[in-house]
């Protein structure tokens, strides 16, 4: 009996625990994509870890985030920079409850894309570590995306291939 009581304690606590770092990261990410679309720099910025990566859709785009508020410092100049909304949200935690990754789809100008990334703790603060911003691609529509992105992506692909 004693064993099924600490059983459940530790369930219900594990529960808890899970169900209050999701609605912390929840309001995190809600509060990032607000930021954007509201072109708060600062508070863009502030929410991703100081070494943070960031991946755009075009394959050129993998920032550090440097680098990324150099890209993206014009757009929020402007008042103006991406409007992202999430549609749904999954979430994830390692067992010692100090990272956290998720997927999530969006509405954005681009129509439904799809963005994923990691989350660390970092001074009891979530932070975002790594995002990746993808567009998704109806199955039905493949060939027609291949045929716009291959004269250029040809070309990359030529060009990293050289790199190595």
């Amino acid at each position: 009996m004693k064993n099924m009581l600490l059983l459940l304690v530790f369930t219900f606590s594990f529960s808890l625990v899970n169900a209050q770092g999701k609605e912390q990261i929840n309001k995190v990410l809600d509060a990032w994509h607000k930021a954007a679309a509201e072109a708060n720099f600062k508070d863009y910025f502030d929410a991703m870890a100081e070494e943070s990566i960031f991946i755009g859709t075009d394959a050129t785009e993998n920032w550090n985030k440097t680098d990324f508020k150099a890209f993206a410092k014009p757009y929020f100049d402007k008042g103006k920079a991406w409007n992202f909304t999430a549609l749904e949200r999954n979430i994830y935690f390692s067992n010692d409850k100090k990272t956290a990754w998720f997927d999530e789809l969006l509405d954005t100008q681009m129509k439904i894309c799809r963005g994923s990334g990691v989350l660390v703790l970092v001074n009891g603060q979530w932070k975002i570590k790594h995002y990746v911003l993808s567009m998704t691609i109806p199955n039905d529509n493949i060939d027609e995306v291949l045929k716009a992105k291959t004269p250029i992506e040809d070309k990359l692909i030529s060009t990293l291939k050289e790199k190595k």
